[in-house]
Order: structure tokens, then C-alpha cells, then sequence
């Protein structure tokens, strides 16, 4: 079973002890993780963080030594509450939002990277939620075709895109033929950072390095099961 790390919210006001305490402990089993950029942050929780003036030279480093990176929304700002094609929050930057604007979202997170010399590979939006808009503009307005974010077992294409599963918040032995764990290294705690460590300490040699690359196996019946499982599981909360 390959194992897969992805951290979100990576962006100029972030809190850097807690990325390069992650980033050492990435590096120390060398791991190469999906890495989220938000391009224009403008969500009122990283304003506590102070702006790092360098955070793209970091960017284009963590390129260098084999991170891929993601388009993480344009600003992670919430504006609907609409849950989109992946309601796993009922809070989106993108679900329910008209297709120009989406469209402008993507052009200009694109364009951001793009000045600074790095193009990114992925999309994931902010709280998991997008929609059929989300993909359209992504088709016309940006390169990429693998979006990290689905119930699954494995990779599977549909509408012209590859989607990664990413099943659980924390590291832990569940049932997938591949499994990505999404850590938030902001939010997490020095229990969060021991109990990923000890974890990575008996299981790295299970973690692949997170590759863009697309695939053509088709959604199976099980599959759909376990999205269907976890959308009534959602919808109860």
C-alpha cells in the first residue's frame, strides 16, 4: 500500500517554525510531499502570521528537492456555502460560485506562480469543495489535470482529470490501495508533530513521492461505495 503526504496552506503568512519543523521531519524519511500554495491569502486566520517576504524562493526550493505543488484556491477566502461535487465541508471558495469567477481565480493563481518561475501540477480547493465550474475552469485556464481530493481506493480519471484520493487528516492504517494523509502544519500541536514522527519511523518506506501523473483506470463499484458511505457520514454532522 503506498502511503501519500500532502500539507495545505502553505503561503507568505504561515507559521514557518511549524513548516520547517514539518519540513525537517519530511526530510528525515525523506518524504516527498504534495504541498498546497495559496497564491493570494487573503483569509482573516493567517493574518496572526507575520508575511514572509521570501516565501517564493521557499516555494521554488521545496520544487527543487522533488515537492509537487498544488494551486490551494487563489485567496481561501469562503464565499458560498454550497458543498459543490465533494461536500465535505458546507463552505467553499469555489462551489456555487459563477464560472467566470472561477475562471478569473484560476488565471490569476496560475499567473502568481508563473511570475515567480514555478507552474503548478495539482489543484486542491480550500475545505474540499468545488464544482463542475471548478473543473471547466480549470480545463480552460490552467494546465493541470490532477485534482488531490476524492474518496477512493486509488487514482481514477474522470472528465478529462486524474484524481488522487485523499482519505484522512492524520497518519493511521486504513483499508486503500493508496492513501494520502493531509496535514495542516499551522494548525498542528507538538502531539501531532511526535505522533506523525513515530508513525513515519515504522512506515516510511511506504510513502511514494507525490507525482502528478495521470491515469486511466475508471472509478470501480467499490469505489463509488466508500464516496457514497462517506457523504452520509458528512451530511450527519
Amino acid at each position: 500500500m503506498p502511503y501519500l503526504m500532502r500539507l495545505d496552506d502553505a503561503c507568505e503568512k504561515r507559521d514557518i517554525e511549524k513548516w520547517e519543523r514539518m519540513e525537517a521531519i519530511l526530510d528525515r524519511y525523506r518524504i516527498a510531499p504534495l504541498v498546497g500554495i495559496i497564491p493570494c491569502c487573503k483569509d482573516p486566520e493567517m493574518e496572526k502570521y507575520p508575511a514572509d517576504g521570501s516565501f517564493w524562493d521557499t516555494a521554488a526550493r521545496w520544487k527543487e528537492k522533488g515537492w509537487c505543488l498544488a494551486l490551494h484556491g487563489f485567496d481561501h477566502v469562503y464565499i458560498t456555502k454550497d458543498g459543490g461535487l465533494n461536500p465535505a465541508q458546507k463552505r467553499s471558495e469555489f462551489a456555487g460560485v459563477p464560472l467566470e469567477e472561477q475562471k478569473r481565480k484560476i488565471t490569476e493563481g496560475v499567473k502568481i506562480f508563473r511570475v515567480h518561475g514555478l507552474e503548478p501540477e495539482v489543484f486542491f480547493a480550500p475545505s474540499h469543495t468545488y464544482d463542475k465550474n471548478t473543473l471547466t475552469a480549470l480545463r480552460e485556464c490552467s494546465k493541470i489535470r490532477v485534482i488531490s481530493d476524492t474518496i477512493a481506493s486509488r487514482p481514477y480519471t474522470l472528465d478529462g482529470f486524474t484524481f488522487i484520493p485523499q482519505q484522512s487528516g492524520v497518519v493511521r492504517k486504513l483499508p486503500f490501495e493508496t492513501l494520502t494523509f493531509c496535514y495542516h502544519p499551522n494548525m498542528m500541536q507538538d502531539a501531532d508533530f511526535e505522533r506523525l514522527e513515530a508513525f513515519l519511523a515504522q512506515n516510511a518506506k511506504q510513502f511514494q513521492r507525490f507525482k502528478a501523473k495521470s491515469t486511466d483506470r475508471k472509478r470501480s463499484l467499490y469505489d463509488r461505495l466508500m464516496r457514497r458511505l462517506y457523504l452520509i457520514k458528512w451530511s450527519r454532522r
